[in-house]
C-alpha cells in the first residue's frame, strides 16, 4: 500500500464556496486523485491533514492551531511510514490581517520543509518526497469572506515562481494548479466541486510519476 500525506487549507479540506458545507471526500481533489490512482491499478492511501485557514508558518489572531509549521513533525511521525507528502498550503498567508507577499509566503514553506524533512521518523523509515502543490492566485474575493482577503490578490502576485525556487533550492517536486484551473467564481478564493476533479485528475497525473 502506498501512503500519501495532504497536508493542507480549506482548498484540499473541500470546503464548498459560499458556504460552511464540505464536499465528499469523492469529490474534493484529495479524494478524486485517490481514486483516479485506484483506477489505474495503484494501492494507494491518501491520508487528509488539511484545515481552514491553515497558514504556512505564522498564526491566525482570531483562531487557534492555524500556523502549520507546528506540530508537523509529530504529524509526519504519526502516519510514517509515508511514501509521499502533498504540502498545499498558501493561500491564507495573504489574509488581510498579514503584511505578506509573495516572497515572505516562500519562506514560511521554506521552514515548513526543512523542519519536514528533519522529522524524528523511526530509524527503519524515511522522509519521503514532498510535492508542493501551489494553490491558484486569490481572484475578486466576494461574500462574507471579502474583508478577510481584501487585497490578497496583488499580494499573492509571484506566489508561483517563489514556490518553484523553494522547490528547486529543496529537492521537491512542485504542481502549480494555477495551469489547471484558476479560483472559483462564487468566492474568488476556493475550488468548485468540477474545479476539484481538475486538480484532483491532474495531480493524479504528477503523483503517479512519482510513485513509479
Amino acid at each position: 500500500m502506498i501512503n500519501i500525506l495532504v497536508y493542507g487549507d480549506s482548498l484540499a479540506w473541500g470546503i464548498i464556496p459560499g458556504t460552511r458545507e464540505r464536499l465528499d471526500f469523492k469529490d474534493r481533489w484529495p479524494g478524486f486523485m485517490q481514486n483516479a490512482l485506484q483506477s489505474n491499478h495503484k494501492k494507494v492511501r491518501v491520508i487528509e491533514n488539511c484545515l481552514n485557514g491553515r497558514r504556512t508558518a505564522c498564526d491566525d489572531p482570531f483562531l487557534e492551531g492555524r500556523k502549520g509549521i507546528n506540530g508537523i513533525q509529530q504529524i509526519i511521525e504519526m502516519h510514517s511510514p509515508l511514501d509521499l507528502i502533498m504540502l498545499a498550503l498558501g493561500t491564507n498567508d495573504f489574509q488581510s490581517m498579514h503584511d505578506f507577499n509573495a516572497w515572505h509566503s516562500a519562506q514560511g514553506l521554506r521552514s515548513m520543509i526543512q523542519k519536514m524533512i528533519s522529522s524524528p521518523v523511526e530509524p527503519s523509515m524515511k522522509i519521503p518526497p514532498i510535492l508542493i502543490v501551489v494553490p491558484p492566485m486569490i481572484d475578486t474575493p466576494t461574500g462574507s469572506i471579502a474583508p478577510k482577503f481584501k487585497g490578497g490578490a496583488s499580494k499573492m502576485s509571484g506566489l508561483s515562481e517563489e514556490y518553484k525556487r523553494v522547490s528547486e533550492d529543496l529537492n521537491c517536486h512542485y504542481f502549480d494548479c494555477g495551469l489547471v484551473t484558476k479560483s472559483s467564481e462564487v468566492d474568488g478564493i476556493h475550488l468548485d466541486k468540477y474545479q476539484h476533479h481538475i486538480v484532483g485528475e491532474a495531480l493524479a497525473e504528477a503523483v503517479s510519476k512519482i510513485i513509479d
